[in-house]
């Protein structure tokens, strides 16, 4: 007597065909689940979500796109940095300190496409879009056969001691900044995108074991697509017998190697009524089959679906799967399976005669006058006559629909680019006499947060760090030109039109108290002004009108086309004292997460800040052959008219340049008080034009000029 089996003699980890999967002679396998050896165990759902470092871990091999913590294969020590922050005006110097590593994170033992979103403690550190949510300097290796060593682990360890782990994809990251996750490396997982589409199973399978798995196009077509999933366990044959359970599927000999099947279209009718029927007792299949899994729509956490036989008897069973499927996959396997092992308990055997000695193990075929179709389990000849043994499969499950769940998602859209203005000015609003540079810093959509600033005042020779921004500033540019106006007189008739940086800006219209408390103020090219009405007429666009110009000293100027447009506020401006004098250029350099490379602003430092403001009221006065002039000084130290007096110096000493012209001759007089009389004989002619300067520390003010007529 012969008998064909479908046999599993020896491993699929390795040794000749004959000892893998294809011989047609011996044991009997196959008598309750295909590929059930005891004392193995496939991938389980827990394993990819926890991250080790233990050495002698097995990695991976990942197909599709999965999320995996992955294997730490090299780390450095915690780098500590520290920097002094504080320290001005009395206030105590405090220390800071930073603190950061670097790391290599193994993710799958094949070559991978990409990586999509990274998560740190179960946080966002990388968005779908490829944006980073904090700073991070971040490395891919794919996994191909020739590429090099990380630079990082070379320079680290010595090229000759840096493995380029050829065949084994990787991510690194360079100085991982980890004051967001309590100053220790975080427990990192990667959205691995291993192919671009989900696998069939069978098609995983020929992967792992091409040697002794045939690929057969048709049939791997029709299998289980699985949008992810883990190669990873004691061995390649279990991790295949993972396979063909969730996949339904049997395999069936091709030459010297076998293929994976799940079709259960039967190739051949068999004459049916005869032989022997046996149905096993229902309590003998499980009455509910429970299914755990990744579930894409649930940002890869696990998920759950469960397919119940009403009123039936048996035990629940569970399948624990490395896998991503989505929820409707999931629940469609789970019934399936469920089907499958009841229809499992009808077996046949039936005797035909010599013309289906060509039958193998694992064909289907279906019987006359029967519906229905089964699988060949074996094959036995003897006198010829043949005996064929037959398992009963299941028909077609009807879809059922399923959920993910609820699912509670971080905010992932990108930061956005920084876009970044520096300029000199004045100490206004009580802050002091000395001029500072301004930082103000926002993004190109709302979901930006701040930036690292540096500043160099050696042409980026060297930088400074200065901390982060304190917060988004109000950003954007002209849309129109309007004129200049006096600064003495509300500009009621200019009407600036400004376009925002994007639609999460906002502009409010404030009263005259308001404005008088220093609300609304905006650097507007290089004047300083503030508005009181506001109308938006875009999504981005507003119109300004009811202004106030040439505040804190600045000159009123005509405002032209793409000319910046910047509110500045307390609790969104950096400030920055000069470290270098009048005609010196302070370059600034902002990056946020959302930016590949810093971005640079520059100003060219005037000094204006630092000197006296021009003096008003300038007014002439000629009686008994003198000219008498008198003016009103203004302050840097405190922009309030407080006592309707006078305001502080805010100099070493009160000092004023007063300089008259005739139509041949100047004549120039220092004084001590804000009047002069000059007597019209020390002229030379008669009176044209009058200019009073301060004269401060570190230099004269602008003029205060007055024309001088001849009935003065």
């Amino acid at each position: 007597m012969a008998t064909l089996v479908l046999t599993t003699v020896g491993g699929l980890a390795g040794g000749p065909i004959g000892a893998a999967l294809g011989g047609l002679l011996g044991q009997a396998v196959d008598r309750n689940v295909l590929f059930r050896p005891k004392g193995r165990h496939g991938p389980r759902l827990n394993d990819l979500a926890v991250q080790t470092s233990r050495y002698g871990q097995p990695i991976p091999r990942l197909f599709g796109r999965m999320r995996v913590a992955g294997h730490v294969i090299w780390a450095t020590d915690l780098v500590e940095r520290r920097e002094r922050q504080g320290g001005g005006k009395g206030q105590p110097t405090m220390t800071r300190y930073a603190y950061s590593a670097s790391v290599a994170v193994a993710l799958s033992a094949r070559a991978i496409r990409g990586v999509g979103r990274i998560w740190a403690d179960g946080n966002l550190l990388r968005g779908a879009a490829g944006d980073w949510k904090v700073p991070v300097q971040f490395r891919l290796h794919l996994g191909s056969e020739d590429q090099a060593a990380d630079p990082l682990i070379a320079s680290a360890e010595g090229g000759e001691n840096a493995p380029a782990h050829r065949g084994i994809a990787y991510a690194v990251f360079e100085d991982l900044p980890l004051e967001a996750f309590g100053n220790r490396i975080p427990s990192l997982t990667f959205e691995v995108i291993a192919d671009d589409a989900p696998v069939p199973a069978a098609t995983i399978a020929q992967a792992l074991a091409p040697a002794v798995i045939a690929s057969v196009p048709g049939d791997e077509a029709a299998m289980l697509p699985i949008d992810g999933f883990s190669a990873y366990g004691d061995s390649v044959r279990s991790v295949i017998e993972t396979l063909a359970e969730v996949a339904g599927a049997w395999f069936v000999p091709i030459g010297d190697r076998v293929a994976m099947r799940g079709d259960p279209a039967p190739a051949r009718m068999l004459a049916g009524g005869a032989g022997q029927r046996r149905i096993a007792p229902p309590a003998r299949a499980p009455h509910a089959m429970t299914v755990s899994h990744y579930d894409p729509a649930r940002d890869w956490q696990a998920g759950v679906q469960r397919a119940v036989r009403p009123g039936a008897l048996g035990a629940a069973m569970s399948i624990d799967l490395a896998a991503a499927l989505p929820a409707e996959r999931a629940r469609a396997v789970a019934e399936t399976m469920l089907a499958r092992t009841s229809s499992a308990r009808a077996t046949r055997r039936i005797v035909t005669d010599i013309a289906t000695v060509d039958l193998l193990p694992g064909s289907v075929v279906s019987l006359s006058g029967e519906a229905g179709a089964w699988r060949v389990r074996s094959v036995e000849i003897e006198r010829f006559a043949v005996t064929i043994e037959l398992v009963a499969l299941p028909p077609p499950v009807v879809a059922l629909p399923a959920a993910s769940g609820r699912v509670l998602r971080q905010v992932d859209v990108p930061a956005g680019q920084t876009i970044v203005h520096v300029a000199e000015l004045p100490a206004m609003m009580g802050e002091g006499a000395g001029p500072t540079i301004a930082v103000v810093a926002a993004g190109s959509t709302p979901h930006w947060r701040r930036a690292m600033i540096h500043h160099s005042i050696d042409d980026g020779a060297s930088w400074t760090a200065a901390g982060a921004t304190p917060a988004a500033g109000t950003i954007g540019t002209i849309v129109a030109a309007a004129s200049a106006a006096p600064a003495t007189l509300v500009d009621r008739r200019t009407v600036i039109e400004v376009s925002l940086a994007h639609d999460g800006m906002m502009l409010t219209s404030i009263d005259a108290a308001g404005l008088d408390r220093g609300g609304n103020l905006a650097l507007v090219g290089d004047e300083l002004l503030q508005f009181g009405s506001v109308e938006q007429v875009g999504a981005c666009r507003w119109r300004l009108s009811d202004l106030w110009r040439g505040r804190f000293g600045t000159t009123p100027a005509l405002l032209a086309p793409g000319d910046r447009f910047v509110i500045l506020e307390r609790e969104a401006m950096l400030r920055i004292l000069p470290l270098t004098g009048a005609g010196g250029t302070v370059r600034v350099m902002a990056r946020g997460v959302g930016d590949e490379q810093g971005v640079e602003a520059a100003v060219r430092l005037s000094g204006a800040a630092s000197l006296p403001l021009a003096p008003v009221h300038l007014s002439a006065d000629i009686r008994e052959g003198a000219l008498a002039l008198r003016w009103r000084r203004r302050s840097r130290v405190d922009w309030w008219w407080r006592d309707h007096v006078d305001v502080p110096l805010g100099e070493e000493r009160e000092a004023y340049e007063v300089t008259v012209t005739t139509a041949i001759a100047s004549h120039i007089v220092v004084t001590a008080v804000p009047y002069v009389t000059v007597p019209l004989s020390a002229l030379n002619g008669a009176p044209l034009r009058a200019a009073v300067r301060q004269i401060g520390s570190l230099g004269a003010s602008s003029p205060a000029t007055l024309t001088l007529g001849d009935d003065e």
